[in-house]
């Protein structure tokens, strides 16, 4: 049975472990001081929080989510990272923590939930099955310097 629980300050290591695993299997890279900064801000962050997901008593999966303001509705809920250990997907573990996530945001006056993927995960075999595909929608991003359009021939 999968126990999922707010993140605590002895779950560094195996938080690390999975953040870092997580990390590698999207290509990102990360300092060490982001590793640290993201931490502090799992645990000290009002707005921010971190999930682990046990198995017999050890975290085979974490999630990090954040609260933020909404024009039309009370709030929203973006699930911004969840990562399960390959050892044991399949049994569970990810959509525990989805709902685990679902209820808290409920439980804080935002039930919206929402969160993005690759188009070509595996995840999305899950994610078709316990949310709703926006057909259509196409996600944008956008830093200043890096996106600047020259205006000169």
């Amino acid at each position: 049975m999968v126990e999922i629980n707010f993140l605590t300050e002895s779950d560094r290591t195996c938080w690390e472990d999975l953040a870092r695993s997580k990390d590698a299997y999207f290509n990102v890279e990360r300092s060490d001081d982001s590793y640290e900064r993201t931490w502090r801000r799992l645990l000290d962050d009002e707005q921010i929080r971190g999930i682990g997901a046990r198995l017999d008593g050890e975290i085979v999966g974490i999630a990090h989510y954040l609260f933020h303001a909404s024009v039309w509705y009370s709030g929203k809920c973006y699930l911004a990272d969840l990562f399960v250990d390959a050892e044991v997907r399949r049994q569970g573990v990810a959509t525990a923590m989805i709902e685990w996530v679902a209820r808290d945001a409920q439980e804080q006056g935002t039930p919206g939930l929402y969160w993005n993927t690759l188009e070509d995960a595996p995840a999305r075999a899950l994610y078709d099955k316990v949310g709703k595909f926006h057909e259509g929608f196409i996600l944008y991003t956008y830093r200043r310097g890096a996106n600047q359009v020259s205006t000169q021939p």
